[in-house]
């Protein structure tokens, strides 16, 4: 990525700023009575404790300050047992070995570390990037009646100030290749660009990133995609592999031509419908009528935005396996790729420990995705059943919003000369067509008492409880919607028919 350019001038008055904001924020935390104990404590036992890392990052910020983050010089489990115990908060050991321990206090966390070498420097040159190895002393901090001095033994505030991700030390990222996505997860959430030397360390060290358990590839991975521009840095990512480390998966969409409603391959169709996933979550109004204020009720949860990131990376991940290719050139077809796509994502879902919840949203979607294009024909002629429509609306729920904004992020990504010039107006109609449907028909309907039960097809009928059950009460259901069906003897009636 280039590299920001930045005035002399600039960075003075950036530097200032980062500054006041540090000393302003710094006399806030200072009165705050978990570090005055904290304090206290260190120096009864003569260690010396500092704030680091992201505190001190979003502190010159401005910013919302995360978690606080101390380092102390040693005897750091017993420090932190007894700040638990002094504020009557919780400790939770997090690592024995490495000797990092949280104090969770009411709604304060504090996250102390004992020095990873002999010195505080040391210390600082073990972190991974100059804007995280920043300290301040933390006695200065709470008697507040003393200049405030920032150690950036690294540069650290001047490429915050310019918006750098600079690594300190390429043996780190080896170290722990972790930090090879919290790059990328930076870059996204802070609007910062890479270093042309930390991006070709990453390349460098991608093939490491396997090493990395997968729950602590999960929390930071969807730190990540949370941020509202993380699509532009999966693109990155897969120009040095990082994305297929961390997604083997996708190697495999590289270079798999389709046909002429795309233009571009698989790999870079499924990057592009990310962005557009993005693009549709900022303004959905610009893309849906009536489904656009549902939209965004639906994706206020940042995990549901995350969630339909990895829908759009990932709902053309069975196309490679069923691609087949017809005696016209260019032209390929990929038959119940949707299908092929669940059975990979439920191996990606398992490596990343997804939740049952996250694992299951996403693929509903995939399963989902191709559902309003094979309707759409019929819908522009006018032909589409209230039995089709229905039954597209109840297989999307309760994912209706999310599966739309998936399905508009695929057509908008799909620029090739076949494809209808009005695809996303029909595509939108359609979306409100199957929002007025589940608010008009399918959730009032429900309300209602059942016409028939399972119970009524045995003791009415005499029929065997059975997988027909299900496919019985669901044509009575979709008899309704189409107003065939009004009472339970009409349903009865039908049933019998049936049968």
């Amino acid at each position: 990525m280039a590299k920001p350019v930045f005035s002399t001038y600039n960075f003075i008055m950036d530097r200032g700023k980062f500054l006041d904001n540090l000393r302003r924020g710094a006399e806030g935390l200072g009165r705050r009575r978990s570090l005055q104990i904290l304090q206290h404590l260190a120096a009864e036992r003569g260690l010396k404790a500092y704030l680091v890392g992201g505190t001190v990052r979003e502190l010159a910020r401005g910013g919302a300050i995360p978690d606080l983050d101390v380092a102390v010089s040693a005897n750091t489990l017993d420090l932190a047992r007894s700040l638990a115990d002094a504020l009557g908060g919780t400790f939770v050991l997090l690592d024995e070995k490495e000797r990092t321990a949280r104090v969770v206090w009411g709604e304060e966390i504090l996250d102390l570390a004992e020095f990873r070498a002999p010195t505080l420097e040391g210390d600082l040159r073990g972190r991974d990037f100059t804007i995280n190895a920043l300290a301040l002393d933390l006695e200065a901090v709470v008697a507040g009646d003393r200049p405030l001095v920032l150690i950036d033994p690294l540069g650290g505030l001047e490429d915050l100030a310019s918006g750098l991700i600079r690594l300190v030390g390429e043996e780190n990222l080896a170290a722990d290749p972790l930090r090879l996505l919290r790059a990328y997860r930076f870059a996204a959430t802070h609007g910062f660009s890479l270093t042309p030397e930390t991006r070709t360390a990453i390349a460098r060290h991608a093939d490491k990133f396997s090493r990395v358990a997968g729950e602590r590839v999960r929390q930071e991975l969807f730190i990540f995609l949370a941020a509202p521009r993380a699509a532009v840095w999966l693109a990155d990512m897969a120009q040095v592999k990082l994305l297929f480390q961390i997604f083997p998966e996708l190697t495999d969409l590289e270079d798999v031509p389709q046909n002429g409603f795309h233009h571009l391959d698989v790999l870079h169709h499924s990057l592009e419908t990310v962005r557009q996933v993005e693009e549709v979550l900022h303004e959905p109004s610009r893309y849906f009528g009536e489904l656009a204020g549902e939209i965004s009720r639906y994706a206020q949860n940042p995990v549901k935005r995350v969630l339909l990131k990895l829908s759009g990376l990932f709902h053309d991940i069975g196309k490679p396996q069923v691609q087949a290719r017809r005696t016209r050139p260019e032209r390929y077809t990929f038959y119940h790729h949707e299908r092929v796509g669940v059975e990979i994502f439920e191996t990606t879902a398992a490596r990343l420990r997804l939740s049952t919840v996250e694992a299951r949203t996403v693929i509903h979607i995939i399963r989902w995705h191709m559902r309003p294009f094979l309707l759409l024909p019929a819908f522009r002629q006018g032909t589409l059943t209230m039995r089709a429509l229905g039954r597209m609306v109840r297989a999307a729920r309760p994912e209706l919003p999310g599966c739309f904004v998936v399905a508009m992020a695929d057509s908008l990504a799909a620029q090739g000369n076949q494809k209808p010039a009005d695809a996303e107006a029909v595509l939108a109609d359609l979306a409100d067509v199957a929002y007025r449907f589940l608010k008009e028909r399918l959730e009032p309907q429900e309300y209602l008492p059942r016409l028939l039960t399972g119970h009524d097809l045995q003791k009415i009928l005499g029929l065997k409880p059975g997988p027909r059950f299900k496919r019985l009460l669901s044509a009575v259901e979709e008899a309704q919607w189409e107003g065939r069906v009004t009472n339970r003897e009409e349903a009865l009636n039908l049933v019998r028919q049936l049968l």
